[in-house]
């Protein structure tokens, strides 16, 4: 009887470890978070660079930009008590935070979380469900590698085609007018057109996506062209009467902005000849 007791326990055992769920192919989590005990991964995605708008208020967003993770999660079938969506909130809200993070915003299935790891800054939304799944939509932080380089030639052939160009190596911090470091190639290209067509006049007009309100975009677009202005006046050498700055914020698209892709390609700098 004694054996055949154990030889039950042992295909008890061996039926619940085959129930087990595992994480799908190539999937991890990420560094900075160790999932719910008891879960596994049922699906992931990832991206070098990508752009996600999270919730830090009622009503307002904040689009950040790098690399960009999305994981997914579920109980196993076997998990005894599943946790509640409030539990598994809290058990994010609280790892952050001892971290020295901040909780941006937190509602019914859904916070936003602010976490700055080895001088790298991450932004995480976690969402629940009622079934005990959640997700983890990541980014972390940082500029997009540039892989097209503004060309004074090409910008000058499509000036001519067309009457204007755009220009996306010109990069600025979320909802901030300062011309980061890496734009100075960009910066020099356009100086660089414009010396070698002296008798070229060219307005530079600024672009936003459609995040944030329209009176905010129309003057941060505005900020934006002057500060391009003053990059290729004050450290090019461009004769001010050449150029004059003006804002559109939102209302010349150039993709729609129901997606990352499209509002990146509306977020741009474009030369208008006069």
């Amino acid at each position: 009887m004694k054996k055949i007791a154990l030889m039950g326990m042992m295909l008890l055992m061996m039926t619940a470890l085959a129930a087990q769920q595992k994480d799908v192919a190539n999937c991890l989590d990420h560094p900075a978070f160790t999932r719910m005990p008891g879960y596994w991964i049922y699906s992931c995605q990832q991206k070098q660079f990508d752009a996600y708008s999270f919730v830090i208020g009622k009503g307002k967003t904040e689009s950040i930009e790098g690399q960009f993770w999305k994981i997914a999660y579920r109980p196993q079938n076997t998990l005894a008590s599943k946790p509640s969506e409030l539990q598994i909130q809290r058990n994010f809200e609280n790892a952050v935070q001892k971290q020295g993070g901040t909780v941006l915003w937190s509602e019914k299935g859904r916070s936003t979380l602010r976490l700055s790891r080895e001088g790298v800054d991450i932004w995480t939304e976690l969402r629940t469900d009622f079934t005990s799944g959640y997700a983890l939509f990541i980014i972390q932080k940082a500029a997009m590698a540039q892989d097209v380089v503004a060309d004074a030639a090409a910008m000058n052939s499509d000036i001519n085609a067309t009457g204007h160009v755009a220009v996306y190596g010109i990069y600025f911090d979320s909802g901030k007018s300062l011309i980061k470091p890496e734009s100075t190639q960009a910066i020099g290209e356009i100086a660089k057109l414009l010396k070698g067509q002296p008798a070229l006049k060219l307005f530079v007009v600024g672009h936003t996506d459609n995040e944030g309100t329209v009176e905010g975009n129309l003057r941060l677009s505005q900020e934006r062209a002057d500060a391009v202005l003053r990059a290729l006046v004050g450290e090019h050498g461009i004769a001010p009467a050449r150029l004059r700055a003006f804002g559109c914020g939102q209302f010349s698209p150039v993709a729609a902005n129901d997606s990352a892709e499209g509002k990146a390609k509306n977020r741009r700098v474009e030369l208008v000849k006069q």
